[in-house]
């Protein structure tokens, strides 16, 4: 990619891969008359992962990368801990420090193609502490942020501690905040909701999405539960959220037998800009155009900008 930024357009298409009929935004919106800054293409990666795999794994997220290079794709987001698989246990003994053998497969791959690259791993810090982590990578290979995930369910807290710092990261992409999959629950969302006050444009989320073997694409529950809090964020504060999933049943750990179904989502103030398959088997690369958002405010100039939305602060108890 000589030139990453000659692709940017003056405005926003539609997105190829959007489902056909998507759902209405949140109302209020905010910002609906802010002039979007360029156009991003961001490639969402919904990789095979297979427990226990990580060399495996690390194949398929580079011929991923390549794939969204190829597709001109200014970044490329792939899944929740796509090493080892979410709350394997071979995580336990075999994770990595960051930096470290797998992150440096992944920042090679950045380099090769010349493309940022957002990705979930499992860490194991220099004290032996296991985290649920997330790094961006910049098209020289470079790590520019690592996170911790911290809206950890309950079933995952004997494989990773709880992450303590939020941080955002300017590019020529724009200010990317990054968090990981049930940070974007609704009882998670005060993550995002500080993301966004730090400025975030651009919120990529690495996620693992699963549901027991029995569901399929016509019981799917992820409609409240996540194009939601990805519409309150989008809707208030004018931020895009992207999140990518992986595909394919869970073998070892807790959720032995259940499987990761994809439906890797895009989500701007206009609405879903993008989404995957809902399948097991959908491992495919889905291509999200999206506007990068005009987010003037800053402070407590976005507090007045929620009220007058009529976004409703915590309150003490009558």
């Amino acid at each position: 990619m000589s030139t990453l930024f000659s692709r940017w357009k003056k405005t926003a298409a539609s997105a190829p891969n959007g489902p056909a009929t998507a759902p209405a935004p949140l109302t209020p919106l905010a910002y609906h008359n802010a002039p979007p800054q360029g156009q991003l293409r961001i490639g969402m990666g919904q990789l095979l992962v297979e427990g226990g795999e990580p060399l495996r794994n690390l194949d398929r997220a580079a011929r991923m990368i390549q794939e969204a290079a190829e597709q001109q794709c200014d970044l490329v987001l792939l899944p929740e801990t796509l090493d080892f698989a979410w709350t394997h246990p071979s995580a336990l003994t075999e994770a990595q420090p960051i930096p470290g053998p797998y992150s440096d497969r992944l920042c090679q791959e950045a380099a090769r193609h010349g493309i940022y690259v957002c990705a979930g791993l499992t860490e194991r810090a220099a004290d032996g502490r296991i985290y649920n982590a997330a790094v961006i990578i910049n098209p020289q290979g470079e790590i520019l942020l690592k996170y911790h995930k911290i809206n950890l369910l309950t079933v995952e807290q004997p494989f990773y501690e709880v992450g303590t710092t939020l941080n955002v990261i300017d590019t020529p992409l724009g200010r990317l905040g990054l968090n990981i999959c049930a940070d974007n629950y609704l009882d998670g969302l005060p993550i995002g909701h500080t993301l966004a006050r730090m400025g975030a444009e651009i919120i990529l989320s690495p996620s693992s999405w699963t549901v027991d073997y029995s569901l399929t694409e016509e019981d799917d529950p992820y409609r409240e539960k996540w194009i939601k809090p990805y519409q309150i964020l989008a809707s208030y504060y004018n931020v895009v959220v992207v999140g990518t999933t992986s595909v394919g049943y869970i073998v070892g750990g807790p959720y032995e037998g259940k499987k990761s179904i994809g439906c890797s989502l895009a989500v701007d103030a206009s609405g879903i800009r993008a989404q995957g398959k809902f399948n097991e088997f959908a491992g495919e690369l889905i291509v999200a155009e999206v506007p990068r958002p005009s987010r003037p405010e800053r402070g407590t100039a976005i507090t007045a900008r929620l009220q007058q939305l009529g976004y409703r602060f915590d309150e003490l108890p009558s």
